[in-house]
């Protein structure tokens, strides 16, 4: 709690001790819900001053600090509905901490009286609109929290006036405009974080001349200009820098030598060019991270790492990011010489020529290290197996020669060695066996030879192998049956001989085998490769320029061929569209996020610490729940790391699909951020105990389990829900689908919508969960409902599925908003199944709820919603009479019977049904307006008493 002491001015006459209390009670009239019982203590009974959350001043027992943090309250702050515009009466209210709860609306700007207020913290809401200019006239105020909610807008230049603020974090949000000159008049200002948001322009030079910043967050905005050259003079006490994912250019800034106090140092995803500073590290004694990544900086000339000598006296360097520049010469021995603690070397994708230092070796903790797309020679330094702390390498795209040195084996705990596109010769050694957690290799484009060990038999986690493109011979192992995790198999190009294993067919999992030796059949009289999901290329040569021998039927994603086979054309390979060296075929099987972002190392830190916990308490049970509820109850790893219960999804990679479904999964939650999807904290990929492969998302714990849970209860629960919780559940839903459909870099139809995939928090708001069906659609498409017409399977569950994709329509926006009909504004309103016994002989949810509209409404309500209940507070209770409920329930059922009609061209868009559930919300808590009215003509009675 911010414990801050309460200023005694003078009172205003007209408020009271009395006054507050009225003023919070009208507050506590626009919680809907308060599950923790945060504000039970707040009535007549008792002293304002001893309420829950209520700190009074010792002189005039007027209340200070109002902080009703994480109490999970559900309300609204807006005008309209329940507002906060009596807390206006606190006149000397201090601190305002609303943060972690669930309330909606506007920021209220009429918090006039407020004038003692030092703290305002109201982030981790759900609140919109715009930051009112009124926040400009608390002339005490030193903390302004609102991060992590939607707010829009620009930043008020009105915050320039509060001489005394200390700290501004406004990330999280959807900001625009330019960052207000005005903010430079903040003399003591020591944190400005602005990062994920839409702020454009430049930074105004008065900011970078404020000597009391500590930590100058900007990242991931659309700001452009340059860092000054004195920056490091001008702002002495930073501590932390980060403008990443912005379009500064410029020269790297020489005063950051100068910046002592320094431990964070973020210039990545620019575009600074030139020279970094020779001397950079010399009093950066407190750095352990510096991300220069992405940008310009070097002239590729061999003195272009100078600086790394000043970085060895940077002794707490974790990470280092020197990936995506232009830096050249040889890798100096310096680079060896930096803390042991570094876990982090990226230094991929410059023009580094010359040999690996041996003394990489050095780095005992190194998880990641990356030299891919340079210019480095020599071989393999024997004494890389001392890394043994190593979790995936790439040095792809060099010009290593020689062998893969028998130390490999000593990497145990490597998952991703990545050695493609050299000049590697010779066998692949022996110890290659000892590495069991090894998921992904790629060797391919070099010059190995031999045969195919048997023991590969051994890497169990396997699930991607590309050899192509080398020398080796004989026949492949029969032992590849044993790899049960195998998704693509690349073996192309080499010289391999004898049959192929009829043990392949126990890789249930394989969806790639990828040959490219077929043509050379040039006597091949019958190959029926039909109704697979084979893609890519089909070759010119051999039998395959013969329609009459090769039957290739049902095979939506191949391309190319002679033009008797009427395939599209296959598109140019990125490859040969940028340079003409030779790449390894693209795969859509990726590295599971994070560990390969370096931008995603502290949670790649964590994972690492946080991995065997998994494997140990989370493959208790299949099923999820039950591994949910292993990991929270043993509070090793979720003490340290969170303050929070956390939820783990264990994938039961024995079912076909389902690391396919990791994959997708992992790449739609990489793209999506939005206050109603289910939120991921991080995923694991690794090995558990048993050898075995482990996937499993880590999310935030979700309290109420999902609306199946509500809606269908078991007999021992006594679970329901109020129209109320209902429509709230129904807004939130359309929230994330409107979120997917439009306002993502790349749409995704969320595919496989249903109640059990709609998750309930403590607050019993709504996140929508489980994208393993999801879909990618590409917004230039010429196809009017914006889908993917290579569609080859059902996308979802019976019930709620489109018709359309049952006749082998195309994957679209229109089969979500069907989806989306039948389970919120039908099924949670009727409490009935799609797939309840009764819908049969041409009868459906659709039907039967069309035929009751609009006199016959109630008779098909879900029971539940009829039951009066006694405990509920006046506004659920105001807004369930039964004119009114019926009123509601024909505006829900018509947007129902809308979204769900057998025609996609007739659905409603998710705009419409946005703009219409907003209006019958108006309609609906209508009352709110007149109780508001009724608590300000108590309010200004007792007032005028005073």
């Amino acid at each position: 709690m911010l414990n801050l002491a309460a200023s005694l001015c003078t009172v205003n006459p007209t408020f009271s001790n009395q006054t507050d209390e009225i003023s919070l009670l009208a507050f506590k009239d626009s919680i809907i819900e308060d599950p923790h019982g945060a504000l039970s203590s707040w009535n007549n009974s008792v002293n304002v001053c001893q309420w829950h959350g209520v700190k009074c001043g010792r002189r005039h027992q007027r209340v200070v600090e109002l902080d009703l943090r994480s109490q999970r309250l559900v309300g609204s702050i807006s005008p309209f509905i329940g507002n906060l515009s009596f807390l206006s009466q606190l006149s000397r209210l201090q601190n305002l901490n609303f943060s972690s709860n669930a309330l909606q609306g506007e920021i209220p700007s009429n918090l006039s009286h407020c004038l003692d207020l030092r703290v305002i913290n109201l982030s981790e809401n759900d609140l919109v609109g715009k930051i009112p200019a009124a926040i400009g006239s608390f002339s005490k105020l030193k903390i302004l929290y609102v991060f992590s909610n939607s707010l829009y807008g620009i930043i008020p230049p009105s915050l320039g006036n509060l001489s005394l603020l200390e700290q501004i974090v406004l990330k999280g949000n959807k900001l625009e405009g330019t960052i207000p000159e005005s903010i430079g008049n903040l003399r003591h200002l020591k944190h400005f974080g602005i990062n994920e948001n839409r702020i454009s322009g430049t930074v105004p030079p008065s900011i970078y001349n404020i000597s009391t910043l500590l930590a100058l967050i900007i990242v991931d905005n659309q700001l452009t200009g340059s860092l000054p050259w004195d920056i490091g003079l001008t702002l002495p006490n930073l501590e932390r820098i980060s403008v990443a994912e912005n379009q500064f250019t410029g020269r790297f800034p020489p005063s950051f030598s100068n910046a002592s106090r320094i431990g964070a140092l973020d210039l990545s995803v620019n575009k600074f060019f030139g020279p970094v500073p020779v001397d950079l590290g010399r009093r950066m004694n407190d750095l352990w991270w510096m991300n220069l990544g992405d940008n310009n900086l070097g002239t590729g000339d061999a003195g272009d790492l100078s600086f790394v000598d000043s970085l060895t006296n940077c002794t707490k360097l974790k990470a280092l990011g020197l990936q995506l520049n232009g830096f050249g010469g040889v890798l100096p021995n310096s680079i060896t010489n930096l803390s042991t603690q570094l876990t982090y070397l990226h230094a991929g994708g410059n023009q580094f020529v010359g040999n690996i230092p041996p003394g990489i070796s050095n780095y005992v903790n190194l998880l990641s290290l990356s030299l891919q797309k340079n210019r480095l020679s020599g071989s393999i330094p024997f004494n890389i197996g001392m890394l043994q702390n190593l979790q995936a390498i790439s040095l792809a795209e060099n010009q290593l020669s020689g062998s893969i040195p028998e130390s490999i084996g000593n990497l145990t705990q490597l998952f991703d060695l990545d050695l493609q596109l050299n000049n590697l010769t010779g066998n692949l050694p022996q110890s290659l066996e000892n590495i069991k957690r090894l998921q992904i290799l790629n060797l391919s484009y070099n010059h190995l030879s031999g045969s195919v060990p048997r023991t590969i038999g051994l890497f169990s986690s396997l699930f991607y192998i590309n050899l192509s493109h080398n020398s080796f011979n004989g026949a492949l192992p029969s032992e590849l049956s044993t790899l049960n995790n195998l998704q693509v198999l690349d073996i192309s190009n080499n010289r391999l001989s004898g049959e192929l294993p009829f043990t392949l067919g126990n890789c249930l999992r394989l969806e790639a085998l990828l040959l490219s030796d077929l043509e050379k059949l040039s006597i091949l009289e019958n190959l029926n490769l039909s109704f697979n999901n084979l893609e890519g290329e089909m070759p010119l040569k051999g039998g395959f320029n013969n329609t009459s021998v090769i039957s290739i039927v049902g095979n939506m994603n191949l391309c190319g061929g002679i033009p008797e086979l009427r395939l599209p054309a296959c598109p140019i390979p990125e490859s040969k569209k940028h340079n003409n060296r030779k790449k390894t075929k693209k795969s859509v099987i990726r590295n599971p996020p994070p560990e390969r972002n370096f931008l995603g190392s502290l949670m790649t830190i964590f994972l690492k610490l946080l991995t065997d916990f998994l494997q140990i308490t989370c493959l208790v049970s299949e099923v999820s729940v039950r591994c949910t509820k292993e990991f929270y109850e043993k509070p090793i790893a979720v003490k340290v790391f969170y303050e929070k219960p956390i939820a783990v999804k264990v994938f039961n990679l024995d079912q076909l699909g389902a690391s396919k479904s990791f994959i997708t999964e992992c790449e739609a939650l990489r793209q999506t951020r939005h206050r109603n999807l289910l939120k991921i904290i991080t995923a694991c990929s690794s090995i558990n105990f048993e050898g075995r492969d482990f996937k499993a998302l880590v999310f935030d714990f979700m309290q109420n389990e999902n609306l199946e849970s509500w809606l269908h209860p078991s007999e021992d629960t006594t679970r329901k829900l109020n129209l109320i919780q209902r429509f709230n559940i129904a807004i939130d839903v359309v929230s994330a689908l409107e979120y997917l459909h439009l306002h993502c870099e790349t749409p995704i139809v969320r595919c496989d919508l249903k109640p059990s995939n709609v998750l309930l928090d403590e607050d019993m708001v709504a996140h929508v969960g489980d994208f393993g069906l999801a879909k990618f659609l590409a917004r230039n498409t010429s196809n009017p409902t914006g889908g993917q017409t290579n569609s080859i399977a059902i996308k979802g569950s019976i019930g709620y599925i489109a018709p359309e994709y049952g006749m082998g329509g195309s994957v679209s926006k229109p089969g979500d908003i069907y989806s989306y009909g039948i389970l919120l504004l039908l099924g949670i309103l009727t409490g009935k199944r799609p797939t309840d016994e009764m819908f049969k002989d041409g009868l459906s949810l659709h039907s039967f709820c069309k035929m009751a509209l609009p006199e016959r409404v109630m008779e098909i309500a879900d029971p539940c919603l009829l039951i009066p209940e006694e405990d509920l507070d006046d506004q659920i209770n105001e807004c369930s009479g039964e004119a009114k409920m019926r009123e509601c329930l024909i505006s829900l059922v018509m947007i129902g019977v809308a979204c769900s009609t057998e025609t996609p061209n007739e659905r409603m868009s998710i705009s419409e049904i946005v703009m219409e559930l907003n209006a019958i919300k108006q309609v609906f808590l209508i009352t709110d307006i007149h109780r508001e009215k009724r608590v300000r003509i108590q309010l200004e009675k007792t007032v005028s008493k005073n």
